[in-house]
């Protein structure tokens, strides 16, 4: 899928980008002419290419604060700069709420809101500096707004990511704009298995759009927020879920 959006000259941190959604992040950046950096915890056996550039890998895992200033740091001064970080490390595996064990909990809410809060706050101390500011985009889930089974310690970090975005919002305007992408079901590799024996076909007829998002939606919501398209865009929550899901009491009725 091509771009017609041109981000020559910007500069882009992408967590989370060595695979999965963050990975076809980097890549349409890098087709729009961006300079990218991803971030990681293990180094991958590819990068993300395209537009004739291939992304830098920087390891660390921004759990930790220190690791995440040091990542916003060396992507930095790689770049030479820092235009847009996209915030999409995150996940977790389903567990249920009455079982579930404290350290499993803390390292959920680690990666899915504390990481992500130590990222930006590193990144807003760069862009804070330059005249003309930058843009934090936050991948979050439509788990905030519709928790599922299964999901309580994911869905309450997610909650949290959306309430941190739109506080980041009102403390670092104008300079630093702060947005948020509600995404839905997102079709990946890794998660294909995950959909049951049909593919995700009786998945993807409970969503109005009649399909689960491919990763390029994603990334083309961070390209709209992340550039000068997006200029007044601020405190936003951008959903990329194809309408959520069709009610249950509707399908009921349809049965």
């Amino acid at each position: 899928m091509g771009t017609t959006t041109d981000l020559s000259g910007r500069t882009v941190l992408v967590t989370g980008g060595t695979q999965g959604i963050g990975a076809v992040v980097a890549r349409r950046f890098l087709e729009a002419g961006a300079r990218v950096v991803v971030g990681g915890r293990r180094t991958p056996d590819t990068l993300p290419s395209g537009g004739g550039r291939t992304a830098r890998f920087v390891s660390a895992d921004i759990r930790d604060p220190s690791e995440a200033a040091r990542l916003v740091e060396e992507a930095a001064a790689h770049l030479g700069r820092l235009d847009v970080l996209v915030n999409n490390a995150g996940g977790s595996p389903s567990a249920e709420a009455a079982t579930v064990s404290p350290r499993f909990v803390a390292r959920i809410v680690d990666l899915n809101l504390l990481a992500p809060f130590y990222v930006a706050q590193a990144a807003n101390g760069v862009m804070q500096g330059r005249e003309e500011g930058g843009s934090i985009v936050n991948i979050g889930s439509v788990a905030a707004h519709d928790p599922q089974p299964g999901t309580a310690a994911y869905t309450a970090a997610k909650a949290g990511l959306l309430a941190l975005t739109r506080a980041l919002a009102l403390e670092w305007a104008p300079r630093v704009r702060v947005n948020h992408i509600t995404t839905g079901l997102v079709r990946t590799e890794a998660a294909a298995g995950e959909y049951g024996e049909d593919g995700g076909a009786a998945v993807a007829g409970l969503i109005p759009m009649e399909r689960m998002a491919r990763p390029d939606d994603v990334a083309d919501a961070c390209l709209y927020l992340g550039g000068d398209r997006a200029a007044y865009v601020n405190g936003a929550d951008l959903a990329v879920h194809g309408g959520g899901e069709v009610p249950a009491r509707y399908v009921a009725t349809r049965n």
